[in-house]
C-alpha cells in the first residue's frame, strides 16, 4: 500500500512538472501480433485504440512485418514467398484497419517492420530463404546465421536490401501511414554474419583481395559492415521523404555500443547525419540504477545536445510472464522528466492492461506528436 500511495504521489508530481507548457513529445506503445489478439479483428482494434486515447497516448507502433509475412496485403512480399499477408489476417487488412480507427482519436500510426533482415524464427530460414537460398547470410564456419534464435537473410547484399526497402515504400505509398520504424533487425545484421560468398568479395574487392578476418568482433571488420548500414539507413530515409516528407522515419535500435557490437548498428551516426527524424532506443532494464546509467549514458555521450528533442526511451512493459512494478515504472518515467525527455514508448500493448489506473494517471494532458525540425 505504501509503495502504490508513493506512486500516486510521484505521478500526481510529474503532471505539473511542464505544466503551462505545450509539450510535444513521443508517447507510444508497440502493437504485437505475438501474445496479443488485437489485430485478430476489428473490433479488438477499436478497443485498443480506444484504451489508447483514453490513456493518454499519441502513437502507435504496429507490427507489419514478422516471421516472413505482413499484416497488410504485401504484392512485394507475396512475389517472393507466395504469400501476400499473415495467414491470420486473410481476407482483411488490419494494417488499414488500424490507421483508419486511430485518426480518429488523432493518435499516428507508425508501421513497425520487427523482424527486419531477419527471415524466420527457429524455422531454419522458413519460406523466404528456401525461395531465395542466395539471400541467405554465412557465419565463419559456413553455416546459416542464426542469432537469438532469428535467422538472417544478407542485408549487405542489394537484391535483400531493395526488396526490404520496396516493402517500406509499399506501405509509405499505398497507406496514409505517419511514420515507418525499424528496430534491432533493421538496419542491423548480427556480427557473425558476412562471410557468404557475396559480401567476401565485396570486402576483397575494397581490400586489395585480403580476406575478411576469422574473429568477426575484429574492429576494422565491423565498423566496415556498420557502414553498409549506415549507407542504407541513409537510403532509407531519403527514399520515404521523396515520396511523402512528411512521413516520419523512426529507429529503435538496442543500446550502444552493444548494438553496435552485436548487431552492427551505429545509430549515434544515424543522428549525427540526419538519417532519422526520432531514435527510441530499447533501454529495457530490469533495475533503476541500470536504467539510469544507460539513460545517461545516451544522454550524455551518445546525442548532440542540439539533437536530445529526437531521443524518446524504449520502456518494456511486459516480456513473458515479467511485469516491473507501478513504483518502477513512476521511477523510470520521473527520471525521463528530469532530463528534460517528454515521452517515452513501452512494450509492448498488452502490458498496459496490468495497471490501469497507473496509466490512467500516468498522462493527464495528451502531448502533441513532435514536428520534422531538420
Amino acid at each position: 500500500m505504501k509503495h502504490f500511495i508513493a506512486t500516486i504521489i510521484v505521478l500526481f508530481s510529474l503532471q505539473f512538472l511542464f505544466a503551462g507548457e505545450k509539450v510535444r513529445a513521443i508517447r507510444g506503445v508497440w502493437l504485437t501480433n505475438v501474445d496479443s489478439k488485437v489485430l485478430n479483428s476489428k473490433k479488438n482494434i477499436d478497443a485498443a485504440v480506444d484504451h489508447c486515447s483514453a490513456i493518454g497516448l499519441n502513437t502507435i507502433f504496429v507490427v507489419t512485418w514478422n516471421k516472413g509475412m505482413t499484416t497488410f496485403p504485401s504484392k512485394v512480399v507475396e512475389a517472393v514467398t507466395g504469400r501476400e499477408i499473415d495467414t491470420l489476417f486473410t481476407g482483411r487488412d488490419p494494417l488499414k484497419e488500424l490507421i483508419e480507427s486511430a485518426h480518429k482519436k488523432e493518435i499516428k500510426v507508425i508501421a513497425w517492420f520487427e523482424f527486419g533482415f531477419s527471415a524466420s524464427y527457429k524455422q531454419n530460414g522458413g519460406t523466404l530463404l528456401e525461395r531465395k537460398p542466395e539471400w541467405a547470410t554465412m557465419d565463419n564456419e559456413g553455416k546459416l546465421v542464426s542469432k537469438n534464435g532469428f535467422e538472417w537473410m544478407n542485408g549487405f547484399r542489394p537484391e535483400v536490401q531493395d526488396f526490404m526497402l520496396a516493402m517500406i515504400m509499399e506501405v509509405v505509398r499505398n497507406y496514409d501511414i505517419d511514420g515507418i520504424q525499424g528496430d534491432d533487425r533493421l538496419p542491423a545484421m548480427p556480427s557473425e554474419s558476412g562471410y557468404d560468398t557475396y559480401t567476401v568479395n565485396r570486402y576483397r574487392s575494397e581490400h586489395q583481395g585480403a580476406e575478411p578476418p576469422k574473429n568477426f568482433k575484429d574492429t576494422s571488420w565491423v565498423q566496415w559492415r556498420a557502414d553498409i548500414l549506415n549507407q542504407y539507413m541513409k537510403r532509407i530515409y531519403t527514399s520515404v521523404k521523396e515520396v511523402k516528407p512528411q512521413v516520419f522515419v523512426t529507429m529503435s535500435p538496442s543500446i550502444y555500443p552493444w548494438s553496435k557490437e552485436e548487431y552492427l548498428q551505429d545509430w549515434p551516426a544515424w543522428l549525427k547525419n540526419d538519417f532519422v527524424d526520432q531514435i527510441i532506443p530499447q533501454n529495457y532494464r530490469y533495475e533503476l540504477k541500470r536504467y539510469v546509467e544507460s539513460l545517461d549514458e545516451i544522454v550524455n555521450t551518445q546525442i548532440d545536445k542540439d539533437k536530445l528533442d529526437r531521443f524518446y526511451p524504449g520502456i518494456l512493459l511486459k516480456v513473458g510472464k515479467y511485469y516491473p512494478s507501478q513504483k518502477y515504472l513512476a521511477a523510470m518515467i520521473k527520471e525521463n522528466r528530469k532530463r528534460g525527455i517528454n515521452g517515452e514508448v513501452f512494450f509492448f500493448y498488452e502490458g498496459l492492461k496490468k495497471y490501469p489506473t497507473f496509466f490512467k494517471n500516468l498522462y493527464k494532458e495528451k502531448a502533441e506528436y513532435p514536428s520534422i525540425i531538420h
